[in-house]
């Protein structure tokens, strides 16, 4: 039986290739808006405004398509942030008003975060 031996290196570009940021979100359940997301969504870090593209999202559609607000909200997986990122903003850069931006939004060591439109 053979032993693969992994440098380290290696080791550190799986890391942050593996890395993801989650965002969960949460909209007004009052209403029965329907909403989507465009892949034109990044989260933009404050000091160097590298943008972080989005990877994916769950129980919410990519534009064109739209999802009814079913007042669970939805999930948005992004890469990874920089390790010295301390805050960053969410943004969605469209061609129309109304795109979901949150400001300021401070980095915790699990890079799991909620906010609220």
């Amino acid at each position: 039986m053979e032993t693969e031996i992994i440098s380290e290196a290696e080791v550190k570009t799986l890391e942050s290739e593996e890395r993801q940021t989650i965002v969960h979100c949460m909209c007004p359940a009052a209403d029965d808006s329907a909403y989507r997301i465009w892949p034109s969504t990044f989260l933009i870090e404050h000091g160097t405004n590298k943008k972080v593209r989005l990877i994916t999202a769950f129980n919410i559609s990519f534009a064109p398509q739209w999802t009814l607000n079913d007042g669970k909200g939805f999930t948005l997986i992004f890469a990874g942030l920089s390790k010295s990122c301390q805050s960053f903003d969410l943004v969605e850069e469209i061609p129309q008003a109304g795109g979901f931006e949150v400001f300021n939004i401070p980095r915790n060591e699990m890079d799991v975060y909620h906010v609220k439109f």
